[in-house]
């Protein structure tokens, strides 16, 4: 007989090292997933970890890690933020599409003006376009008691919805023959997030995912606000009685996740997409949850997950044209990677016992 018994205290080895014992499992269970699909195990594997770094074109995939990761990082620094208070922002997606159309809204609105002032403006708007989404569930909670999970969930498929509308209709490009979709941010310079360094793929977006997590490193270990996030999430009857104000938390921890999953659309859409599309959402917001949870919460953790996730992102394309994956599997084989961190997690708090049948 099997069963799990709880630790006296939490293994801080495992705690640290099961993201790496996580990604070593999903690697094996992967190539036997890929093994069944007819593709060679091995190959699969290297083909997506080894040729985006050190392959014979990895002179252009690496700056594409920059680009892949800056959304991935900026969201789940948002999202651990709720996550380590046990506030549980599950709509990031929706926040994400939000902050897209309403920056791209007003950089076109402004359309064919030039001036240094637009993107600023941009910025803000995609700001407060994901701030706003991300206040529904927040004051739903503090106001009725309803659950942000479902609330926040169920967003995503409304702002889904308003991105449709907004690509066949109000932000849909006159002189686009026709098609769906916005005009091309790209195509003018006062709306373009462009690189700041010419091959780099470092472009604002990039830049601010990295502020972000210098930022939230400061406020979880530097300032009073991180301590209680912190405190709420240990130990919640310990905060009620340390005076905390849950309903302060929950708006400011839902607001700053949708303040910057809202930023990473709008960096986004100005940026390496370009234009307002109906499948402008890639799933970054949820993608987001599992590089929170692979870098255990941490900054620095979610800085290094969100690389390693770009490079799943990456190197799952050149697996798709090179060896001739279905994408299915490759989005199979991240999902795997969050749930071997959450059942080996598991192993943290509890240890394995062996017992013969029959014995308690």
């Amino acid at each position: 007989m099997i069963r799990l018994e709880k630790r006296p205290q939490p293994s801080q080895l495992l705690a640290l090292s099961t993201p790496v014992i996580a990604v070593v499992v999903t690697m094996i269970a992967g190539g036997l997933l890929f093994a069944a699909l007819g593709k060679n195990p091995v190959a699969a594997i290297a083909t997506i970890f080894w040729e985006p770094l050190f392959g014979e074109f990895s002179f252009y995939y690496r700056p594409q890690l920059l680009v892949k990761g800056g959304p991935l990082v900026l969201i789940a620094i948002g999202l651990s933020l709720g996550f380590r208070a046990g506030i549980w922002n599950i709509g990031a997606e929706g926040q994400y599409i939000m902050g897209a159309i309403c920056g791209a809204g007003v950089g076109l609105a402004f359309y064919p003006m030039e001036s240094l002032f637009i993107f600023p403006l941009m910025v803000i708007a995609g700001a407060l376009g994901g701030w706003a989404w991300a206040m529904i569930p927040a004051l739903l909670k503090v106001k009725f008691g309803t659950n942000e999970i479902l609330v926040s969930l169920m967003l995503v498929y409304v702002a889904e919805q308003l991105l449709a509308s907004m690509s066949l209709g109000l932000l849909k490009n006159p002189q686009g023959f026709g098609f769906p979709g916005s005009r091309n941010l790209q195509e003018y310079a006062s709306a373009h997030n462009a690189e700041l360094i010419a091959g780099t793929g470092m472009h604002f977006g990039v830049l601010f995912a990295f502020v972000a997590v210098i930022m939230a490193y400061v406020l979880l270990n530097r300032h009073i606000l991180g301590f209680n996030i912190r405190l709420t999430g240990e130990a919640p009857r310990a905060a009620r009685f340390a005076g905390v104000n849950p309903t302060r938390l929950i708006l400011f921890c839902l607001g700053t996740s949708g303040a910057l999953a809202g930023l990473a659309g709008l960096f986004e859409v100005s940026g390496p997409a370009g234009q307002i599309s109906i499948d402008f959402n890639v799933g970054y917001g949820f993608t987001a949850i599992i590089v929170a949870f692979l870098g255990r919460l941490h900054p620095v953790g979610i800085l290094l997950a969100g690389l390693l996730m770009a490079l799943t992102y990456i190197g799952g394309e050149i697996a798709q044209s090179n060896l001739g994956l279905p994408a299915a599997a490759i989005q199979v084989f991240q999902g795997m990677l969050l749930f071997f961190l959450l059942a080996l997690d598991l192993l943290t708090n509890y240890r394995i016992k062996f017992a013969l049948g029959g014995t308690a």
